[in-house]
């Protein structure tokens, strides 16, 4: 492949911003967005601090007007690529404004920087010791910042679920505690200890002033059908209007109910599902299992498995990151700067009350595999894109659609002919993603509460009450992320069709795969454009939500 000659005004712009971002992005639930830190970097949620994001996304959209006009096809696609970055961190700062609404925004921007610090798996030298500490010196700051700027416009939901995932704090942190001074070289404990104290009686403190004093002024979430349209179609490109999104939902809810009642009938005589005696022996087949998928896909010329492609491990669950789980994905994706580091995925001790997805890993890590396996080896092979333009990852969307997809891909492949428990979680899965959409879009436009989200979850999967919660507060919190994965894989089987029609008896599947995976962070709507010349969803999406096409 010969390498893009790209403006270097382009690439520096873009070099910049990502710089910028991984600074300045809030921490979240959601594995797939994170970034790597700046070295010695603390969080900051000051109204200054905002202040000043505000300022830099003017300078960084002024900056983007004024580059000259793209000369090709595959420079418009970098312009349009950075635009919908840029437009997501207005749609971060502008219409879902959590450091304004959501008192757990701060629980996640105080924890939050400590526990992904931690799911990175290295050693405890004093470097890492010492910035252990210094997050945690920095949680009373973000609490305190929390009480400057959620009064007069926090919501009664996003309180109570702070209230809630802060019950139990003091006992969790004591357990870090103790599993962290196990670890950290002997002069640092003594500092960490007074440092995690103090964290531990802020967010002490935080819960019991949401708890007396809680800055709520609404029982509203939504940020409405207009702003929800404009990052459907500003930021994801979603070529379609939110309403018809809505309706291919539910005839994939039907679509996946009927498919999972054909296929228990199929297996009604199937006998329950065994655990792993332990986490050593599902780690050990994790690892087993991977090397498995590697071949099956190369076997049935299905995506190409370089031997330097990094690879998807699961570990075991270190003592001090299990208490704080609750944060966020125990998932560690890596980064552009450490490419080269396989994916991590944190497994507890097996046990019938594990999580949805936890258990369904605990009895078969393909389950796993198909899905965040596939982040781990779409990210890889993103980072090495000849365009660096395209090496970074912005929207759930393209990646999730991918994972998303990948399922079906290996169920119709056959690579779960022998084990139809793990079929049967995969078909129900397909039920969730169904009614993650349809739930997505009435949380972000209010037509449910958060509460009613939750108990559609685990009545109409079903979920344990845990999963739904978490997973109705996500959607919440970050509209689009529920419906990611069916409107990705939407696209995916447009731009696949498009394909096989365009190319005839000579199309490809694995070199669709190939490209698929590695343009894995650009929209799929500009997929369409570079790949067949078709403009007619960026368009359609421009026309929506009143981009640059449309003006």
């Amino acid at each position: 492949m010969t390498d893009p000659v790209l403006p270097h005004d382009l690439v520096e712009l873009s070099a910049e911003f990502w710089r910028w971002r991984a600074a300045t992005v809030a921490d979240t639930h959601d594995d797939v967005v994170r970034l790597d830190r700046p070295h010695g970097w603390l969080p900051d949620w000051s109204a200054k601090a905002v202040a000043e994001r505000h300022a830099a996304l003017d300078r960084f959209s002024h900056r983007l007007k004024e580059l000259p006009p793209p000369r090709t096809t595959a420079e418009e696609v970098d312009q349009r690529l950075l635009g919908c970055a840029l437009a997501r961190v207005g749609w971060e700062l502008r219409s879902l404004r959590a450091w304004q609404v959501s008192p757990y925004f701060y629980v996640e921007q105080a924890l939050g920087p400590l526990y992904t610090f931690l799911l990175i798996r290295r050693p405890f030298d004093d470097d890492r010791a010492g910035h252990v500490i210094r997050l945690l010196d920095c949680v009373p700051r973000t609490l305190a910042q929390a009480r400057a700027n959620l009064p007069g416009h926090a919501a009664g939901p996003f309180t109570r679920y702070a209230v809630r995932m802060l019950g139990s704090i003091e006992d969790q942190m004591a357990e870090v505690i103790a599993g962290l001074a196990a670890v950290l070289p002997t002069g640092h404990v003594p500092a960490f200890r007074a440092a995690a104290a103090a964290a531990t009686r802020a967010l002490v403190d935080y819960r019991g002033w949401l708890r007396t004093t809680p800055p709520t002024v609404t029982e509203t979430t939504a940020v409405g059908p207009a702003a929800f349209a404009s990052f459907l179609h500003g930021v994801s490109l979603w070529p379609h209007p939110v309403e018809q999104l809505r309706v291919m939902a539910a005839q994939e809810w039907h679509r996946a109910v009927a498919t999972e009642t054909i296929l228990r009938h199929r297996y009604r005589d199937l006998p329950p599902d065994a655990l792993f005696p332990s986490a050593a022996a599902e780690v050990a087949q994790q690892h087993g299992d991977e090397l498995e998928m590697r071949r099956f896909y190369h076997e049935r010329n299905l995506l190409s498995q370089p031997e330097t492609l990094r690879h998807y491990r699961f570990v075991e669950m270190p003592s001090y990151l299990a208490p704080l789980a609750w944060l966020g994905v125990p998932h560690d994706p890596t980064s552009l700067a450490r490419a080269g580091e396989d994916a991590l995925r944190y497994v507890r001790e097996p046990a019938p009350d594990l999580p949805y997805f936890e258990l369904a890993k605990a009895t078969d890590p393909r389950t796993s595999i198909v899905h965040e396996g596939v982040h781990a080896q779409q990210f890889a092979l993103s980072w090495q894109h000849p365009d660096p333009v395209r090496r970074h990852r912005f929207d759930s969307l393209p990646s999730e659609g991918i994972a998303f997809y990948n399922e079906e891909l290996m169920l119709l492949s056959g690579l779960f002919d022998d084990r139809p428990h793990s079929a049967l979680f995969l078909v129900n899965s397909m039920r969730l993603r169904a009614l993650r959409a349809g739930i997505d879009i009435d949380l972000a436009t209010g037509a449910i509460t958060l509460d009613q989200a939750a108990d559609k979850l685990a009545r109409l999967v079903p979920l344990d009450q845990y999963t739904a919660w978490e997973d109705a507060v996500l959607y919440a919190s970050n509209p689009g992320v529920g419906l990611s994965y069916l409107a990705g894989r939407a696209q995916i089987l447009d731009l696949f069709t498009a394909c096989t029609q365009h190319h005839g008896p000579d199309f490809d599947l694995r070199a669709f795969h190939d490209r698929l995976w590695r343009a894995g962070n650009v929209p799929l709507t500009l997929q369409r454009l570079e790949l067949l010349g078709l403009r007619d969803h960026l368009d359609n999406a421009d026309k929506l939500g009143g981009g640059p096409s449309a003006r």
